[in-house]
């Protein structure tokens, strides 16, 4: 790949493009001339974001045959997948002692099983490439435990994992595989725990709000653009070397 910062003649695939992070991965890689597949499990959020080389897709991360297919199409539409940055995720909290198989099934589909899934398809067509990036979204709870959330942490754990054996399979070819562990991030997420933080212990939900700006070490909820610019610096020049790393984006040291 040429080493000026542009992405013309790339096609990245964001999942869970949409919102948060994921649109705020897309919109950067966008912004350096990647042909952006965003995909969410709604076509009709999808379609508000999607134009100046985003294109949207509906897609469940929890059904291979889902996955399978849109991945198909848009490597017909714009050639393979050069940029994966398996994003979609749900982050709910619950004691373990609450915990039910369907909590946890779905938290692994979405987060795990909805990682590898995405990988495995678009890694078809990366390795006929000379060049290629997986950036998977994980979070400070891949790396440490959180309280009160075990199936969370053991999915984006589990997230880890899988990037960190892909370096090491395909460490001696054009290909690396990182993991990006972002803290609590001002998104829909932070918004959705406040409220779930708040009814669960009767917190007023600015109280609720605090005890995540609090968990980042620099006391302030991180801004999507930091989490891409992170996805940015991983797909620019000189990040070659950059492989199997949880990259930890947190204020501070965390682990």
């Amino acid at each position: 790949m040429a080493q000026e910062q542009t992405l013309t003649g790339t096609h990245a695939l964001v999942t869970g493009g949409g919102t948060g992070i994921g649109l705020a991965i897309a919109q950067a890689l966008a912004a350096q001339g990647a042909q952006v597949t965003i995909t969410g499990r709604r076509q009709s959020v999808l379609d508000e974001v999607a134009g100046d080389r985003m294109f949207g897709a509906a897609m469940d991360v929890r059904d291979e045959s889902s996955v399978c297919d849109v991945i198909a199409a848009a490597v017909a539409a714009r050639g393979p997948v050069q940029i994966c940055v398996p994003n979609a995720g749900v982050a709910e909290g619950r004691s373990l002692h609450k915990t039910d198989m369907a909590f946890w099934r779905d938290m692994m589909a979405t987060n795990l099983d909805g990682a590898f899934l995405t990988i495995r398809e678009c890694l078809s067509g990366m390795r006929q490439t000379d060049w290629g990036r997986v950036i998977a979204v994980s979070s400070i709870a891949g790396l440490r435990g959180l309280p009160g959330a075990a199936a969370y942490a053991a999915s984006k754990h589990g997230l880890i994992g899988l990037v960190r054996s892909l370096s090491e399979d395909y460490m001696s070819q054009p290909y690396t595989f990182n993991a990006l562990c972002p803290g609590y991030v001002d998104t829909p997420i932070v918004d959705r725990n406040q409220t779930a933080i708040a009814a669960r212990t009767g917190m007023s939900a600015e109280a609720a709000r605090q005890v995540m700006v609090e968990a980042n070490r620099h006391k302030r909820l991180l801004e999507v653009e930091e989490v891409a610019a992170a996805a940015l610096w991983l797909v620019g020049p000189g990040s070659q070397s950059i492989n199997g790393q949880s990259i930890q984006i947190s204020g501070g040291q965390t682990v």
